[in-house]
């Protein structure tokens, strides 16, 4: 299909990977040859689909029939093209634009196509949240996508509005449209890709009118930035946000205090500015990375959405890398409710739909707690209600502070007096702190630098933690005690690598030793917590200290329990129904 295309207009410059740019009314993203041919074939599919709809004349001139301008000066293709377009789907084409951007471009702004079944699933999700009967039903308020990219999320509710208003005077229901379906997206490509595909949605009841009466059809989606302030409330948004940390303007950091920690994360603005867009009955259906349940710098975004649209479900999607190119974080469904609601629905999203559990609803900024498999169920439901934590209970985690390819020319294989025993993740392994041969070659660390001493180097005893584990290991949660004859056999100090986690009393006489800390962290039921708090494989310092844990007179009961006494006795605690 490039060879078809000639001209590609002067690229809209792009912000860096993490700024905020203006939106500007003209010009198209970065488009490859490939895109810019997608867009060149779009015609002639629309011919294609508007002659199947038994329409004739201008109506076969997507310029003519839609109210919606190209971005850029589409050239004419061979017409033979549309035998090989004609059998697309709406979802194909939006895919195929999509697809044909550079992995820079879609890296940069996060444009990732939604899957048809990822779309439809999301907006049967946000049907349930509505209590729509079963069977088609009419719109009966807004629904808006404010990073539509090629329409995805759109097609779905459109298409059971068309239908269900079949018996409606056709003119109407298209008049009426611009009311009930809008997107917002920065890429004018994009853009007119989108009105595209939802108008070529609209053929069937365009034919319906008489030639007299037939007005082109309206564009549902304009170019604009989805995060400024809507001028009408919606009853449902859907939405698959871009993502990435992001730098704010002082204007934009004040507007998002409310739900920033820190870094912002476009995703994070996006949930926070649809929830403040719904009306009093609205719905939030979102796809997007799981983070935002657990991660420190989403713990005001968390507690907003507890007090003004509680999570009602969440399904997490299995086999994530089958649903995006590139992206390999874990990946959720989820609805958010102005309505009270009491209990979260937590499903699974493979070739089938599993149902996990029903939990209560969270509220807190604190890390939420959420099964991914029936079995931690129980286990999820006692922990999301518990008041402790490790912080909590006089706990603090930190981050292993050695970022061994910033320091490679001050590692060495042997040791000396100016340097220290490194520890890395893999002597971890298997719950007991060893040195792993693989690690030898880089086991010591040169202390250079004038804050080493201070910053680099643990000479106390604690417990240490994987922060990332492998795919095939067993257990998420994998602890080894540092204590002070292992520091002894390391020359009395060593330097911990940042993928492991140094968990330290912060009081004199903590409810557990570090001994027992070790032990209960090793615990069955402490692992089914921490998969129900992070469904990565990576377990940060934050999500660490907040493991939810019972009323510290339980846990101290268990200071000298070893062996199966521990674990009944923790499964006990996290398993009340069945003790």
């Amino acid at each position: 299909m490039s060879e078809a295309v000639e001209y590609v207009s002067a690229a809209r410059p792009l912000g860096s990977r993490g700024s905020r740019i203006d939106v500007v009314d003209s010009g198209t993203s970065d488009l490859t040859p490939t895109a810019a041919a997608v867009l060149a074939a779009v015609p002639t599919w629309w011919r294609a689909r508007a002659s199947a709809a038994g329409l004739a004349g201008r109506w076969l001139d997507v310029e003519d029939a839609l109210q919606a301008t190209p971005p850029l000066e589409v050239p004419v293709v061979d017409p033979s093209l549309g035998d090989s377009w004609s059998s697309l789907t709406s979802e194909q084409v939006g895919g195929a634009y999509v697809e044909a951007l550079s992995p820079a471009t879609r890296a940069r702004h996060g444009r990732h196509y939604t899957p048809p079944e990822l779309a439809a699933h999301l907006w049967s999700l946000a049907r349930t949240s509505l209590a729509l009967p079963p069977g088609r039903q009419v719109l009966s308020g807004l629904v808006r996508d404010p990073a539509c990219g090629a329409g995805a999320l759109l097609l779905p509710p459109l298409r059971e509005h068309l239908h269900a208003s079949y018996a409606v005077d056709p003119s109407l229901t298209l008049a009426g449209l611009p009311n009930l379906i809008q997107g917002v997206d920065t890429d004018p490509a994009a853009v007119w890709v989108a009105n595209v595909v939802l108008a070529a949605e609209m053929l069937p009841t365009l034919a319906r009118i008489s030639d007299s009466r037939r007005k082109p059809l309206p564009a549902l989606v304009q170019v604009g930035d989805g995060l400024s302030a809507a001028k009408a409330a919606a009853r449902v948004v859907v939405m698959n946000p871009p993502y990435g940390r992001v730098r704010l303007s002082p204007a934009e950091r004040e507007r998002y205090a409310h739900v920033l920690y820190g870094h912002a994360n476009l995703y994070g603005l996006f949930m926070a500015g649809a929830v403040e867009s719904l009306d009093d009955k609205g719905v939030l259906a979102a796809l997007v990375p799981t983070s935002f349940t657990s991660g420190r710098y989403f713990a005001n975004l968390r507690a907003h959405l507890g007090r003004e649209a509680a999570m009602s479900a969440v399904t997490f999607v299995e086999d994530r890398s089958g649903v995006f190119t590139s992206v390999l974080q874990e990946t959720c469904l989820a609805t958010f409710e102005r309505r009270k609601r009491r209990k979260t629905r937590v499903t699974s999203l493979g070739s089938s739909e599993t149902t996990i559990a029903t939990v209560k609803v969270q509220k807190t900024g604190d890390p939420w707690v959420l099964p991914r498999r029936s079995d931690d169920a129980p286990v999820a439901a006692a922990a999301s209600v518990m008041t402790e934590s490790l912080s909590s209970l006089g706990w603090r985690a930190s981050t292993g502070p050695l970022v061994w390819n910033r320091r490679s020319g001050d590692l060495h294989a042997t040791w000396g007096p100016s340097r220290s025993h490194v520890i890395w993740a893999v002597d971890l392994d298997g719950g007991r702190l060893h040195r792993d041969p693989a690690r030898d070659s880089m086991r010591y660390l040169a202390l250079t630098a004038q804050s080493d001493q201070k910053v680099m180097v643990l000479d106390e005893p604690a417990v240490l933690v994987q922060r990332t584990t492998g795919p095939e290991q067993s257990r998420r949660l994998v602890a080894a005690y540092l204590g002070r004859d292992a520091l002894s056999a390391r020359h009395g100090r060593v330097t911990v690598e940042n993928h492991v986690n140094v968990l330290r009393p912060t009081a004199p006489d903590p409810v557990l030793t570090p001994e027992a800390m070790t032990r209960l962290l090793s615990t069955k039921a402490l692992d089914q917590v921490v998969r129900s708090i992070s469904g990565s494989v990576a377990l940060s310092a934050y999500e660490l200290e907040s493991i939810p844990m019972p009323h510290r007179d339980v846990v101290r009961s268990w200071i000298d329990l070893e062996g199966p006494a521990l674990e009944a006795a923790v499964a006990a605690a996290y398993r009340p129904e069945e003790a």
